[in-house]
């Protein structure tokens, strides 16, 4: 298969994750997450967040949709940037699942305490829907990291306000390496309230986990889930995954190395003539705007998508195994595509 830099997604499963998938593919268990294992997991995890109570689901929109209905009632929102997976990349999902979006523009795909305060407007009025909780991706799709200062202003400002912060953290191990610290120091110690903990595109073949602080979401999540499509009947295929992504920090030295490639990608094309990185790669994302038709000369090898056609502008994502022989290689293409003209 060809190599490229789509998406973190087109990389294949950890070894390490398959074989936890393998160990456990013998004798019988209880279905539906009843099985010690998953009991087991579930409560590592919320040791390594500070707390909690976990739910393994299938995928990324999954997590995200079920968090909202759990923290949501009928006439509440939630504050995202315009630029918000749950808003753009999500095919509707929370708007067919009747969860209200509140979207504000964010430059940088961040939001700050201001921009979530043009949200917080009629307050009391019945004829409007009333925010609840305010949502942010660490990382965001711009492949910008909030520092830990700005998340803990963002749940500072939401708890003062009587709402609660949620994290889609579908790279939130490539975030917590980034920014050298624990899962819990990028999320839980900062006030986060509930997180959507991504594992595919950390490396599993498929699971996300669900985590939450507060004990009325964690009463209707069993059912929620089960609503929302998000059960699993042989769940420790998925639990015994993240028992491989956290022994001995697995999940770190992938990230890491994901966010390192990232890194030496944007190195090798920054000064590649006509070649503009539109920012600072802070995890494992590289945007850049390409002089016309180089993207396609480059896309006869390599795959990657556009992120803004009409700035001509490509996103290149890297991943756990993504090698220094691909950056290498790529950058040496790029450089003869644009001498190329």
């Amino acid at each position: 298969m060809t190599r490229g830099f789509g998406s973190d997604n087109h990389a294949g499963v950890l070894p390490e994750a398959l074989a936890a998938i393998a160990s456990v593919n013998e004798g019988h268990a209880p279905s539906y997450g009843h099985d010690e294992l998953t009991e087991r997991v579930a409560a590592r995890l919320c040791d390594e967040l500070g707390g909690g109570q976990a739910f393994f689901v299938f995928n990324g929109s999954g997590a995200n949709v079920l968090s909202m209905r759990a923290l949501l009632k009928a006439w509440e929102g939630v504050v995202c940037a315009e630029t918000a997976h749950l808003n753009v990349d999500e095919g509707g999902a929370p708007e067919a699942w009747g969860i209200k979006l509140l979207t504000v523009p964010a430059r940088d795909g961040k939001l700050t305490p201001e921009l979530v305060s043009s949200r917080i407007v009629r307050i009391g009025d019945e004829h409007a829907v009333q925010p609840r909780v305010v949502t942010i991706s660490q990382s965001t799709e711009l492949g910008t990291l909030y520092t830990l200062e700005e998340v803990r202003a963002l749940a500072d400002h939401a708890h003062e306000h009587g709402l609660l912060l949620h994290v889609d953290g579908a790279r939130i191990t490539n975030a917590a390496a980034a920014l050298g610290v624990s899962l819990r120091g990028a999320t839980t110690d900062l006030g986060v309230d509930v997180l959507s903990f991504g594992g595919t595109k950390a490396g599993l073949l498929a699971g996300e986990a669900v985590v939450v602080l507060s004990e009325e979401a964690a009463a209707a999540l069993p059912y929620l889930r089960k609503q929302t499509l998000q059960l699993a009947s042989k769940m420790r295929f998925i639990s015994a995954q993240f028992d491989a992504l956290l022994d001995d920090e697995l999940w770190r030295r992938a990230a890491g190395h994901a966010n390192a490639m990232a890194g030496r990608l944007a190195d090798a094309v920054r000064d590649v003539p006509g070649v503009e990185l539109t920012q600072e790669p802070q995890a494992n994302a590289v945007f850049a705007i390409l002089p016309p038709g180089v993207a396609d000369t480059l896309r006869e090898r390599w795959f990657f998508y556009d992120w803004d056609e009409l700035r001509g502008e490509v996103r290149w994502m890297c991943s756990w195994d993504t090698t220094e022989a691909d950056v290498d290689a790529f950058a040496a293409d790029l450089a003869d595509a644009v001498a190329a003209g």
